[in-house]
């Protein structure tokens, strides 16, 4: 996109249960200062009564109405990929798309979320131990993360799921990239022994979001010798992370994730690179603020 062709721009999330999102001001607060009037819009399918079987007509008036692009989030990643005309390598691998941009008369979809995450776990946990890695959830995000910790070096990821057939897809279709050994699926009933044995835990589940509340796993499962991360920021201190600290457990919330991803979509929307610092240090702000 030409530097000209950014003075103004209409983007939008697309969610369910979306009103507290950070999304909005994170865009614009890095839109002010680049001098771009950026407008950013909510778009949620529970107040307006909407489901998966209307996102094609959200994405047609969304197109009529002038939107740039929108973002995409739980419960519509995976479902949201049918209907879009190019994926990128990732999104296409990872069959979800938390970001789409109208280009021209096509919808082409891409995902931040796995790059979102891997910057978050660079940065935090640089030096942690990778060897054995339980991942809870292999939705959209879960997709995503469970890319991510692959690409940072993990050499075993177990997933865990209520949905055993979707981990299942999940771990084979990461297997076939990374290597099939890399990659296994543990029944929730064996989850206990597995994380027994874990260097980290990652939850990539609903479960701990306001709407979701509470933990998705006992206290007793956790120790101190173990990392744990958390893709939930709203609240950025959810009851697993404090069940963590409670064992003396080192812990990763999910607002950097959540910054690093705007990142990365702000400038498929715009076309123009971010300050990810600024974005990194506006989510700490709006987190601290309870925004």
């Amino acid at each position: 996109m030409a530097r000209s062709d950014v003075a103004r721009v209409l983007i939008g999330l697309v969610g369910e249960g979306i009103q507290q999102s950070h999304a909005p001001l994170l865009h614009q607060r890095e839109a002010d200062r680049q001098g771009i009037r950026l407008i950013y819009k909510i778009i949620d399918t529970a107040e307006h009564g909407l489901a998966a079987g209307d996102l094609p007509e959200i994405l047609r008036w969304a197109r009529t109405l002038g939107y740039r692009g929108l973002n995409v989030t739980h419960p519509f990643k995976q479902e949201i990929v049918r209907y879009l005309d190019d994926l990128s390598a990732e999104a296409r691998l990872l069959g979800a798309v938390n970001t789409l941009v109208f280009d021209g008369g096509r919808t082409c979809g891409y995902n931040t979320d796995a790059s979102g995450f891997a910057r978050s776990f660079a940065r935090e946990f640089a030096e942690a131990p990778r060897q054995l890695v339980v991942q809870l959830g292999s939705g959209g995000a879960g997709a995503a993360v469970a890319h991510a910790l692959l690409t940072q070096g993990v050499q075993q990821l177990t997933l865990a799921d209520l949905d055993v057939s979707r981990a299942t897809r999940l771990s084979e279709t990461l297997g076939a990239q990374f290597g099939a050994e890399r990659v296994e699926v543990c029944p929730l009933a064996e989850l206990t022994a597995v994380l027994a044995k874990a260097d980290g835990l990652v939850n990539a589940t609903p479960v701990g979001m306001a709407q979701h509340p509470g933990s998705p796993v006992p206290v007793s499962a956790l120790r101190k010798d173990m990392w744990v991360a958390d893709i939930v920021y709203r609240p950025v201190d959810t009851a697993l992370l404090r069940a963590a600290r409670s064992v003396g457990a080192p812990t990763l919330h999910g607002g950097g994730m959540n910054a690093y991803q705007a990142v990365a979509a702000y400038e498929y929307f715009t076309g123009r690179p971010a300050d990810a610092d600024a974005m990194l240090a506006d989510s700490a702000d709006l987190l601290r603020a309870g925004r």
